[in-house]
């Protein structure tokens, strides 16, 4: 946590080996995204690039110019008044459900999918870090700013609301509000990119400071709860993706060129620290879910509902037993495994669907985390 902070509204400050990023590079992380100027300029190997499900996002009309101009307007009109406090949460994980996890990797016994571990980069009995996290306070004020517009919008218009709730509003493609919802939603998303990458960049540093001559490689970034242009029998269509991720299986025609043609990339599923999480990858049944893989076990209680049924105590001294140690004092107990669903349930119905098959399991063996509301 010396380099990556946890918790809503920390950032560089509250990390004393962090990156330090001037508002002249956020700007040009949230238009770029994961570019090799981005890269090298806050020490991510830009080689990582080539394994990001999208190393970057363009603006409605295809391109970087129309996010220069839509993030120039916002500034302008003031809708974010700190964009340097926020820059320079790049690096950090926020609250919530987000984490860090650093985790012992277990390979699967099924020779099939052997072939995309080693592409992959997957080793048995390795170290593996997987990171949760998003947009942070920056895509947290973008997503406000929408909501506001287009709850004008609908009044304006005389439309009613899906189901009576505001939160359920919507542009038609092709108008203004449309071109900037998929402006925002790009900036947040270069946001988040980025963010992950150079979460992993201090992870990978920190190991080597403790262990001289440790080497490691990004394995894959993947997106959530963004929506992606892609073709849908035969012709383009956006495919929103909320609570999952992509799943495409190898030969599909938007992994050609890309490490994963032969293979199929890899699907990042993350469970509890209890129960560990996996690494898949696609079946040609996920043609029946739009290439889609639900993105994580889900939960089985409220957050609310797990501080009223679940015991401090008895989460703590799991997580005691288990010898999976933690940097918060007190696990979040509405973060705690049992929240969730059952995770060998989750995965056996992600197989038994056709959607994927596991390539490795990763069993939890310290998790940076924190109990702060998330702020993205």
């Amino acid at each position: 946590t010396a380099r990556t902070p946890t918790g809503a509204g920390q950032g560089q400050r509250s990390a004393k080996k962090s990156r330090h990023v001037s508002r002249e590079a956020g700007i040009q992380a949230v238009t770029e995204g994961a570019s090799t100027a981005v890269c090298e300029a806050l020490g991510i190997p830009p080689e990582w690039a080539r394994y990001c499900e999208d190393s970057a996002h363009t603006g409605h009309d295809g391109t970087t110019g129309a996010l220069a101009r839509r993030l120039e307007w916002i500034l302008a009109q003031g809708r974010i008044r700190n964009f340097t406090d926020k820059m320079q949460q790049l690096g950090s994980y926020g609250g919530g459900n987000h984490f860090g996890e650093c985790e012992t990797v277990q390979l699967c016994d099924d020779p099939g999918v052997r072939r995309a571990a080693q592409v992959f980069g997957l080793k048995d009995r390795n170290v593996a870090f997987l990171s949760h996290c998003g947009s942070r306070g920056f895509g947290n004020l973008l997503a406000q700013s929408q909501f506001h517009d287009l709850e004008r919008k609908f009044a304006e218009w005389g439309t009613p609301f899906p189901a009576m709730d505001k939160k359920l509003v919507y542009a038609p493609l092709g108008t203004p509000e449309a071109d900037a919802y998929l402006d925002d939603m790009a900036l947040g998303s270069n946001f988040a990119t980025v963010n992950h990458l150079l979460i992993n960049a201090l992870v990978l540093e920190a190991f080597q400071e403790v262990l001289p001559g440790v080497t490691g490689r990004l394995v894959y970034f993947i997106s959530h709860n963004i929506a992606r242009q892609e073709v849908v029998d035969n012709r383009l269509a956006w495919v929103h993706r909320k609570g999952a991720t992509r799943a495409v299986p190898a030969g599909h025609h938007s992994l050609a060129g890309t490490p994963f043609a032969e293979t199929g990339h890899p699907i990042l599923l993350p469970g509890n620290p209890r129960d560990g999480s996996v690494v898949m990858v696609a079946q040609s049944g996920a043609a029946k879910s739009c290439w889609s893989v639900n993105h994580g076990a889900g939960r089985a209680m409220g957050r609310r509902e797990a501080g009223r049924r679940l015991d401090q105590k008895t989460v703590d001294a799991e997580m005691d037993r288990l010898d999976i140690m933690s940097n918060c004092r007190r696990y979040p107990i509405d973060e705690s495994p049992d929240a969730y669903k059952d995770f060998t349930e989750v995965l056996n119905s992600v197989e038994q669907a056709g959607l994927a098959k596991p390539v490795a399991r990763l069993k939890a063996r310290f998790v940076i985390k924190d109990g702060d509301k998330a702020d993205d």
